[in-house]
């Protein structure tokens, strides 16, 4: 490998720590100082690799904060790679156990942009269902225990940016405002999972619990919905407790994860 090689393959690796860098920072990002820092890369070479990703649109630059932040390149490629990697077929064995475990109806929330979307939905075999969401339905995120607990994972910068974003909308939801969205996702901190008591859908009662990408970003949450009188302390706390074990499994296997299918037919 000649010396040209050497520095291509070199700024391509430190390219590839500050994306990773920046896909934890939100919609504030991050400024050079703080990326050479924790990259532990000098300072100079942290300045050249960023604006070779700018030229590229795979990051930005704000010109009168001097942050940076991931680019639409990045959205881009991410819409590209999600047909090779379908979130739902990952947490599809998840939300069966968790679906029969409970006998009560599982839920699959994923992030899009202020809103959380329900992606998937398996039913337990109570015979009176929650079918309080549809695949494919939206909310602003926070509304929901799905979208209440992944709002509460998400840094304190972006998260009260999200809730003046959605404020607005709340209004739509009995009794739920930017006050009320806040207070519930520090409930939600403290407590270690979302709760939603009667509130979005009256009579039922719905815990969800967040997981993570491989770079420790809120990635999906799974939530149970039941009847509200089905949901005992007890019952509440036992649906928490398998939550917190089937997301922390996904998270094992997202840092796992490896492309199944390379097969290409002709």
């Amino acid at each position: 490998m000649n010396k040209t090689t050497e520095a291509a393959a070199g700024s391509l690796s430190r390219g590839v720590v500050l994306l990773k860098l920046l896909a934890t920072a939100g919609v504030r990002g991050m400024a050079l100082t703080d990326l050479a820092s924790k990259a532990q890369i000098p300072h100079p070479t942290v300045h050249r690799v960023l604006q070779q990703l700018v030229a590229e649109r795979l990051v930005d630059r704000h010109p009168e904060l001097r942050r940076y932040r991931l680019g639409p390149l990045a959205f881009e490629l991410g819409i590209a790679s999600a047909t090779f990697y379908d979130i739902r077929d990952l947490c599809n064995a998840a939300m069966a156990n968790l679906a029969g475990a409970s006998e009560d109806t599982t839920y699959l929330v994923v992030r899009s942009g202020f809103d959380a979307v329900c992606m998937h939905r398996r039913e337990g075999s109570f015979p009176i269902r929650t079918l309080i969401l549809d695949v494919g339905s939206r909310r602003p995120l926070g509304v929901g225990a799905g979208g209440l607990a992944l709002l509460s994972a998400m840094e304190q910068d972006e998260r009260e940016t999200i809730i003046e974003r959605v404020a607005p909308a709340l209004s739509a939801f009995e009794g739920l405002n930017a006050t009320v969205l806040t207070e519930a996702c520090a409930q939600t901190r403290k407590r270690g999972f979302s709760l939603i008591k009667s509130t979005i859908n009256l009579g039922v009662t719905a815990v969800g619990q967040v997981f993570y990408s491989s770079m420790g970003q809120p990635m999906g949450a799974l939530s149970v919905a039941a009847l509200s009188q089905r949901m005992t302390p007890q019952r509440i706390e036992g649906a928490a407790a398998m939550l917190d074990v089937a997301c922390k499994e996904l998270g094992r296997q997202l840092r796992e994860r490896q492309m199944v299918d390379w097969s290409i037919k002709y």
